[in-house]
């Protein structure tokens, strides 16, 4: 990405998008950052003021479209001369069996007119789709969806049928079909077998009958291999092909060359004709089998939001007319009174109004210790009360509440692709004509070289039954699912799949220091005195200064006056002076209060101030200076402990060789301090809140990988524009909107656990990648010499999709709290 304004890039092509949607500054910077990283965008900026984004671009690289279409992926709606709202649709798919449906249902809606962006994602068999409207309807992309012969309906209306259970019975009737599939198969496998270690007895020659051999293929071949049939009618109708294709063609080339033997050489004089019914009913019962496991396993890799669901209060006891009454969750409203007892579930997020108690957080947070809240404090809906009771006021009910965006989010996740994906999904559009080819190639060479037309079917049969495209679509979406979930299980909620990826190149995390390196919790430690005013007078006036400053430092002052002296004064005027302090004027009187650089910018002499500043904050202290009237009165010096995990959570990630870099408002010796109680060797200090994103910019400019780490709202920004953006969930509602990584806990030793949880996902995805591609290369090579039976190739083909959905699994075991896994 290019940093620069936008006035100063050389372009030969500009083009301004109109945007409805954007709530706030971080909204901007989200767009912004995601137009600035696309290939050929020189610049992209976006004014939340006129919502208006201004592109320029190459147009030899990306077209105006392909901007729209990447603003309406984040969820926000372009705006023509017409304005038109964006909707979005989400669709559950039954019937996909390989990475070729998925692909071929993606290029079918994205077609569609009306539609923005279409997304279908194997694993979770789901399509998410931004469209228009007034020009196309959900129901038209269900039709179109069903005309490709696949099964849609829309999550959203409660249509969809894919619930749990019935996932499950699919699951169940997946299993009782290949028992059949199995009884059908097994005597034409037992002789075979048998016939392989020279058993010959009545049985073994009743086994190899014919009329037997044909009566037991030809139900696995049309009653149980129907899918595969019906798959290859819709996908060669719509002028496609997929795994379907192969396993009908391969295996029914098998059994119609076994059939025309039986009548073209009738085993007169004792001769047996050459028969190949076993490996047809054999290769549909193994594909079957696959299937059956994949869809076990998978059914495995979304356990993470059916355990989130599962913690969801069902009753909440209300009080409504004076009277306590237990009441369905759902019919819980807004302001409702809501009690809750030790041991019980908050039903709803909410405050509390009366009582206190310690709440277990950790189904949310992943932080195992109790919360102690108290009046006015916030709680959250499937937390439990562990001690005592109380009252709350019910604020966020339904899909609005923690639990349920919590939800919604790894949801999403599960659904987005990962840049990584691309190439597979590449190479799935044009998989089985091309294996179709190499087996058509296989027969011809074989039956040309005069091997017989036995050698080249059976050979052609082996290429197009070991190809398979279904590992190649499940590589990365199943490695992608499990480990957004393992994340929302250690309180870590990442948005999507490219972040996921993106995270694991990080090289370098800055850390905003207010918040997430401290408490974020500073207290009033010094008032020196150094004009006529007594320590309380100075108080008086630096409290009332700093009343309605919303910086964490003056409201320190504010919290220790309002202590001390029980009352505070209002002042006439207040003004805010980011990144310096704060100007008030109180009963006739003009008060400063900030950094020195605000007192040497007035023109207030600081003449002993310089001798105290530096002993304060070299013991890490921040320390401020209070000028009344243009004359020098006294410092304050305020102090924000250093949280218990930062030391330990910033030497994990120097050990895994990444850069730790602290950013602060604070001036160098302060920041000095801090930093050596961390371990942190690089510090940017004295960066005014709006000049963080600058500094991140620099980084990047140097080649770097750069992750922001913060939890105000000035950190926004900077999160918006690094790389990978990490709020803290103890954070701002805009810093965790902007960010692309949540951190749930306050604790900073997530940090090195979300970068540890994204390189053992990519280590799985790339496994799971380089079988898929490994398999295919090895095997199709292999069947085509002659070299592979088709019953092996087909137990290798059922197998692939098995052992990378396994592989996937297998992250269900990695805790990236581990400080080995590094």
């Amino acid at each position: 990405m290019k940093i620069g304004k936008v006035e100063e890039a050389s372009m030969e092509n500009k083009t301004t998008i109109q945007i409805a949607g954007m709530s706030c500054a971080a909204c901007a910077a989200r767009i912004e950052k995601k137009l600035g990283k696309m290939e050929g965008v020189e610049s992209a900026n976006v004014n939340l003021a006129l919502e208006r984004a201004t592109v320029a671009y190459d147009d030899s690289k990306v077209q105006p479209e392909k901007l729209e279409e990447a603003i309406a992926g984040l969820g926000y709606a372009v705006v023509h001369e017409h304005p038109q709202s964006l909707r979005q649709a989400e669709l559950q798919i039954e019937g996909m069996t390989c990475a070729a449906c998925s692909a071929r249902i993606e290029k079918k809606l994205n077609s569609l007119p009306g539609i923005t962006t279409a997304s279908v994602n194997l694993a979770t068999e789901k399509a998410t789709v931004s469209f228009q409207p007034e020009q196309i309807q959900v129901g038209a992309m269900i039709s179109a969806i069903r005309e490709l012969g696949y099964e849609a309906a829309d999550i959203e209306s409660g249509t969809a049928t894919q619930t749990r259970e019935q996932k499950a019975g699919e699951i169940e009737r997946m299993r009782r079909t290949l028992l059949v599939a199995v009884l059908f198969s097994l005597p034409l496998v037992s002789g075979m077998v048998l016939s392989l270690f020279n058993i010959h007895s009545p049985v073994v020659a009743w086994l190899h009958h014919p009329y037997l051999q044909l009566a037991l293929a030809t139900p696995v071949q049309f009653v149980i291999g129907a899918r595969f049939y019906r798959g290859s009618y819709y996908a060669l109708r719509s002028g496609a092909a997929n795994m379907d294709v192969l396993v009908a063609m391969g295996t029914t080339a098998a059994y119609l060359f076994s059939v025309y033997n039986i009548f073209a050489q009738p085993a007169a004089s004792g001769s047996m004709p050459d028969l190949y019914f076993e490996a047809s009913a054999i290769i549909i019962t193994l594909v079957l089998l696959g299937k059956y496991l994949e869809a076990a396993a998978k059914s495995r890799t979304s356990e993470a939001i059916e355990k989130l669901a599962q913690l969801q209060a069902r009753t909440a006891r209300v009080l409504r007319s004076g009277r306590e009454q237990d009441i369905p969750i759902e019919e819980v409203v807004v302001g409702d009174l809501v009690i809750v007892r030790p041991g019980e579930k908050v039903p709803v997020d909410g405050r509390i109004i009366e009582g206190s108690s310690s709440l277990d957080e950790s189904m949310l947070t992943g932080e195992s210790l109790p919360v102690d809240k108290e009046s006015g404090d916030p709680v959250f809906g499937a937390t439990i009360n562990r001690f005592g009771v109380f009252r709350l006021e019910a604020t966020r009910i339904g899909k609005d509440t923690a639990l349920a965006q919590i939800i919604r989010m790894v949801e999403e996740a599960q659904g987005s692709k990962a840049p990584i994906q691309k190439i597979a999904d590449r190479v799935a559009g044009v998989f089985v004509p091309v294996v179709l080819v190499i087996a058509a190639i296989t027969f011809g060479a074989w039956y040309l070289s005069g091997a017989g037309i036995d050698k080249s079917l059976i050979s052609s049969v082996a290429v197009l039954v070991i190809a398979c495209p279904c590992a190649l679509g499940l590589a990365t979406p199943t490695a992608i699912m499990v480990g957004t979930g393992k994340g929302a299980e250690h309180g870590i909620l990442i948005k999507g799949g490219e972040y996921l990826e993106m995270a694991h190149k990080i090289d370098t995390v800055v850390l905003d220091k207010t918040g997430t390196i401290t408490r974020g919790q500073p207290q009033l430690t010094d008032v020196i005195s150094l004009g006529s005013l007594e320590e309380n007078q100075v108080l008086r006036l630096a409290a009332a200064a700093e009343k309605n400053s919303e910086h964490p430092l003056g409201q320190s002052i504010y919290t220790r006056g309002l202590e001390l002296l029980t009352q505070v004064d209002e002042p006439v005027h207040f003004e805010a002076l980011p990144g310096q302090g704060v100007r008030a004027l109180l009963g006739g009187q003009e008060v400063y209060v900030g950094t020195l650089k605000l007192m040497q910018q007035q023109g207030i002499a600081i003449k002993g101030a310089e001798r105290v500043m530096p002993g304060l904050e070299d013991q890490g202290k921040t320390a401020m200076l209070m000028a009344v009237d243009g004359r020098l009165e006294a410092i304050l010096a305020v102090a924000d402990t250093v949280k218990d995990s930062s030391p330990q959570a910033i030497a994990d990630l120097q050990e895994m060789g990444i850069e730790v870099i602290m950013i602060t408002g604070d001036n160098q010796r302060t920041a000095a301090a801090i930093a050596r109680q961390v371990g942190i060797h690089t510090v940017l200090a004295e960066v005014l809140p709006e000049n963080k994103a600058q500094e991140v910019g620099k980084l990047q400019a140097q080649g770097r990988i750069v992750a922001m780490v913060g939890d105000g709202i000035n950190d926004a920004p900077a999160l918006a524009v690094a790389d990978v953006g990490m709020a803290m969930g103890t954070g701002t509602d805009v810093a965790i909107e902007t960010a692309d990584i949540t951190l749930m806990r306050g604790d900073l030793r997530t940090v090195p656990a979300s970068i540890r949880l994204s390189r053992q996902t990519m280590r799985k995805i790339k496994q799971n990648l380089f079988w898929a591609f490994f398999y295919n290369i090895i095997g199709i090579p292999f069947a085509a010499l002659g070299m592979l039976n088709p019953i092996i190739a087909g137990a290798a083909m059922a197998f692939s999709s098995v052992s990378v959905v396994s592989n996937s699994l297998s992250l269900k075991r990695f805790d990236p709290s581990r400080r080995h896994h590094g």
